[in-house]
């Protein structure tokens, strides 16, 4: 059997994490999650800091966000793993199958696009996903609230095309 968190065992949970995200013992700052991105890629670069701005202005936060992204991943393999018993590894999920077609191809050239489109959004909207939808709902801001909006009814419209349950 599945051992599973309330729903509001994780909001309070979260709320925690927030809370100590902002605090000057946290990062005191944002949580997010693209700045790594770049940071990471002006290391591997050899990208001079004095020459780009914007790599200056994500010294500090871009440092320990990928250190956030590599916690989250390991720590929720070894939930699913050891706590959950969850785990399983699939590139084809079930309902993909079921509703849409059998083929990875499409599968993963449709999951690039969706994730293109969604980052593009995000970045239009001055931030990215989990930063909009932890820190920035959490602020009420008003750009993340726009996003939010606009990714849940994205979500029903995809859903309500890509998952047809209407028998043909």
């Amino acid at each position: 059997m599945k051992r599973r968190l309330s729903w509001w065992g994780g909001g309070v949970l979260m709320a925690l994490l927030l809370l100590f995200t902002f605090s000057v013992l946290g990062a005191n700052r944002p949580i997010g999650a693209s700045t790594y991105v770049p940071y990471y890629a002006g290391i591997l670069f050899g990208m001079d800091p004095h020459k780009y701005t914007y790599l200056q202005e994500i010294e500090k936060p871009g440092a320990w966000e990928g250190i956030m992204l590599l916690g989250a991943l390991v720590g929720g393999f070894i939930t699913s793993v050891f706590i959950t018993k969850s785990f399983r590894f699939s590139v084809m999920p079930t309902a993909w199958k079921e509703y849409k077609n059998g083929s990875v191809v499409s599968r993963l050239l449709w999951s690039f696009f969706g994730g293109f489109l969604l980052i593009i959004g995000a970045r239009l909207a001055g931030g990215c996903t989990s930063g909009h939808f932890l820190s920035g709902m959490s602020q009420t801001a008003f750009s993340s609230m726009i996003f939010g909006v606009v990714v849940l009814v994205t979500l029903l419209v995809t859903g309500r095309l890509f998952y047809n349950t209407k028998e043909k």
